[in-house]
């Protein structure tokens, strides 16, 4: 019997987040030993676990999509961009290498599914505080918990509604400058929390804040998955400055992103 297209992304999801458990599994054998930590090119942190969960990761989407190619951090920094389609998968096997460095337990596994410029669905793997995220938008999110590299039962995970006062606000533990704290006085807020890597984007998906300003560099890889996710859970991520959502294949821009906003629930 054919899939539907819900059963299909459904199934992906599913595979997608096995992928990032497994890719998470190996982060956190490297996490707990006396890694070395190498610079790239543009003199951004890089160690054996971004190498290592690339590699995962990669293989397991050739077996399982060999007809979707794949956007990924490492590979991309290495100059090897793929021809992509409509659909592609995005990558980004260690986001918050500067965490998973100071081992503040912020680091995650990051895998989207990009068709027509925007996010379908999303898994955020976080090893070390044992979260598995998943959304597929239009179908909703949901958070696992994790134990011994075992995924538990999924339960559904929505934005909260904005508040007219009284917003938490969630902005980079390693990023935060003085544009975003102008930003963040426009607004009243009323309580902070300080994050790592994409996590920004799961906080605001669990209905544990409201608002992520990002007005620094990211990278599509850093921010496709957190951005399914929390549109998947209701939110959404536009534009700095409008109300144009943050799109990806920006490969006239190098796959850079604008800065953007990160919202709950209208």
């Amino acid at each position: 019997m054919a899939l539907t297209d819900g059963e299909h992304d459904s199934a992906l999801a599913r595979a997608m987040g096995a992928l990032a458990l497994e890719a998470g599994a190996a982060a956190l054998e490297i996490y707990r030993s006396d890694f070395t930590v190498d610079a790239k090119n543009d003199a951004s942190p890089v160690t054996e676990a971004d190498r290592l969960g690339e590699e995962i990761i990669l293989e397991g989407l050739s077996r399982l999509a060999p007809e979707i190619q794949t956007l990924a951090e490492e590979a991309a920094s290495a100059g090897k961009i793929p021809t992509l389609g409509r659909a592609f998968f995005l990558v980004d096997p260690l986001d918050g290498t500067k965490e998973f460095v100071t081992k503040t337990g912020e680091f995650t596994v990051n895998i989207a599914l990009i068709r027509d410029g925007r996010p379908a669905i999303g898994v955020v793997y976080a090893p070390a505080i044992g979260k598995l995220y998943a959304g597929i938008v239009g179908a909703g999110a949901s958070l696992a918990r994790v134990a011994d590299g075992v995924a538990g039962p999924f339960r559904p995970i929505a934005a909260r509604k904005i508040p007219a006062r009284g917003l938490v606000a969630v902005a980079s533990r390693s990023h935060r400058g003085p544009e975003t704290d102008a930003f963040l006085s426009t607004l009243d807020i009323t309580d902070f929390a300080a994050a790592g890597s994409s996590l920004k984007f799961c906080l605001i998906a669990e209905g544990l804040a409201d608002v992520y300003p990002r007005l620094g560099r990211t990278m599509e890889w850093d921010t496709g998955a957190g951005q399914a996710v929390l549109e998947a859970a209701g939110g959404r991520v536009v534009v700095f400055g409008g109300e144009e959502p943050l799109c990806y294949a920006k490969k006239d821009r190098g796959f850079d992103n604008p800065h953007f906003i990160a919202w709950g629930r209208l």
